[in-house]
């Protein structure tokens, strides 16, 4: 059984939160809060925070700039996962990923299946890593933020996490 190994040292991660949302403000933006909240009480940084319009170009520049940054080791996003014309932040991510970690989004949905039934079906939850960042899009619902960080990031965000992680594949992330 998957467990935290107290006898491990914990490592802080650097993680950058961006909100998609035509209408949120850093004073409304509650996803985006309830993550810098766990974040921060998880012993994880937030390095960066900031809200952008639902626009694909705007979208995959603010991906590309904290891929670059060294001080951002890990992205959440929040909103724009879903089925409307509007929502392009899973494309976004995908088109800055080096490669996708397709289990994520399996896994939320499995997950959020047991709360929200087939609702489920409407989420496209995504992970992916690029240029050694790991990225993370989720919905922009509170339930869907607390889920993925309770239920998945709290765990692979931790090295002690046994039997194993994101944190202790960082150094590996961009071998040839």
């Amino acid at each position: 059984m998957a467990k935290i190994d107290e006898n491990r040292p914990f490592v802080s991660v650097n993680i950058a939160l961006l909100t998609v949302s035509d209408t949120r403000t850093l004073e409304n933006d509650t996803s985006g809060q309830i993550l810098a909240d766990r974040i921060e009480a998880k012993g994880h940084k937030v390095a960066a925070r900031t809200i952008v319009k639902d626009d694909f170009d705007t979208i995959v520049s603010q991906l590309r700039q904290w891929c670059d940054d060294p001080k951002v080791d890990v992205i959440i996003s929040t909103g724009g996962t879903g089925v409307t014309g509007r929502d392009v932040t899973t494309e976004a991510h995908q088109r800055v990923y080096d490669k996708e970690i397709p289990g994520f989004g399996e896994l939320f949905r499995w997950l959020s299946y047991a709360k929200i039934g087939t609702s489920t079906v409407q989420s496209r939850a995504t992970a992916g890593v690029s240029c050694g960042t790991y990225m993370f899009a989720l919905p922009g619902s509170n339930g869907a933020c607390k889920d993925a960080w309770d239920d998945i990031l709290f765990y692979q965000l931790d090295i002690r996490h046994r039997p194993c992680n994101f944190v202790e594949l960082m150094p590996r992330l961009t071998e040839k």
